[in-house]
């Protein structure tokens, strides 16, 4: 492995949102406490980026970027590589992360109290956007299939109302780490093109899957489905840039990109060069970093898995792709105050709650395990201390 990924980074009193704020929200101090929760990593990103933004802090002008050939290009040729996927670039509208991507979205394409459909629990920002635009969240709540999370297209379509519009689709699913077969994501797009919805495919997570599992882009699976389909992908978590706030709409229909592209003048937003900059140099020159990452990753996985598996009542789901882990308390029998206090309390961790995610999210913690093994295995340690009891 030639990146370091055990390499100490203290990033306490940095402004970082998943160190410096766990006190806060959590009751964790950063002291004593592991951050488990906010979804980046503790690694660097390939050295690259950071030769990027040094060449960027050494020119010292730091105006107004243009001609981004080169960074449409970088993505493109990621796209191919990686997956398969051939992009052209005028498909791709850049964007201020994708939680604006997400927002833009539902400002193009839907109108106030039209409803807007997500599979949960789910990322719990998709939430938050819906009914700040002012739109209505239509949750269709996954079906825990033995630990595997599986969509009830059947129940959604006779539950339809008429107002739906508009899906957003998880893919990889965030927080289980699903990754859709070609079959699921088959009914998706058959569901949205049978009722006329758009189907925003936020595919952040694409890059991070673990063989056997195979992240397949929805233009791949569903074809004909692209006169309805936006896709959203970014480098942010792939390569632990998510500070940039750089993430691209790739819609393929000129139509739906006309209206996307308009809805984005309309609001005044823009990437930043920097994170475009982080962007081009990540998928230019990332692509062994990401390979030594997932191998990482994997190995924190089983650790994590195997540690919080052997307590009882107490269930990871098997992690396909993300960083995500998913864990269900309800085995124990406790109530969510009771395991969630023995977490923050008593192993001094601190992971998401499962009730923000949505329905079906109440006995479930999300972990976040894209940190240095050390710290997965004192994690471990404590979570096992915290319900020795159960033993």
């Amino acid at each position: 492995m030639s990146f370091d990924f055990d390499e100490i980074i203290d990033r306490r009193g940095t402004h970082s949102a998943k160190w410096d704020a766990m006190e806060t929200v959590y009751g964790v101090s950063p002291k004593d406490g592991i951050a488990m929760w906010v979804a980046d990593m503790d690694f660097k990103p390939p050295t690259v980026v950071n030769d990027a933004i040094h060449a960027m802090a050494d020119h010292g002008v730091h105006g107004y970027y243009a001609d981004n050939a080169s960074y449409l290009n970088a993505i493109t040729g990621w796209m191919q590589r990686h997956h398969n996927w051939t992009v052209e670039p005028e498909w791709i509208t850049g964007t201020h992360g994708l939680g604006a991507a997400i927002a833009l979205c539902l400002q193009a394409f839907t109108e106030k109290g039209d409803g807007v459909i997500v599979f949960s629990p789910v990322y719990h920002a998709f939430g938050k956007y819906i009914n700040a635009n002012e739109r209505v969240m239509v949750e269709s709540e996954l079906i825990n299939n033995n630990g595997r999370y599986e969509m009830d297209i059947p129940a959604l379509q006779a539950a339809l109302n008429g107002s739906e519009k508009m899906m957003i689709f998880c893919s990889p699913h965030n927080p289980s780490g699903r990754v859709w077969t070609q079959k699921e994501l088959r009914d998706v797009a058959d569901f949205c093109i049978r009722n006329d919805i758009i189907l925003v495919s936020d595919e952040v997570h694409h890059d991070l899957v673990f063989a056997p599992s195979k992240h397949i882009p929805m233009p791949l699976a569903a074809p004909d489905i692209k006169d309805r389909l936006v896709m959203l992908v970014a480098a942010s978590k792939t390569f632990n840039i998510a500070g940039g706030m750089s993430g691209c709409a790739i819609i393929s229909d000129t139509g739906l990109n006309d209206k996307f592209i308009a809805a984005a003048t309309a609001a005044g937003s823009h990437p930043n060069r920097y994170g475009m900059a982080m962007v081009e140099a990540a998928y230019s020159g990332g692509d062994e970093w990401l390979k030594d990452l997932l191998e990482y990753l994997a190995e924190n996985r089983r650790i994590f898995d195997d540690g919080v598996n052997a307590i009882p009542g107490v269930k990871s789901m098997h992690l396909e792709g993300t960083y995500l882990a998913w864990v269900d308390f309800s085995g124990t029998g406790m109530s969510v105050k009771d395991f969630t206090d023995r977490v923050e309390k008593k192993a001094k961790i601190a992971a998401n709650h499962g009730g923000t995610f949505g329905k079906g999210g109440d006995n479930f913690l999300r972990f976040n395990i894209g940190c240095r093994r050390d710290l997965i295995i004192e994690a471990v340690a404590r979570l096992q201390d915290a319900f020795s009891d159960l033993q």
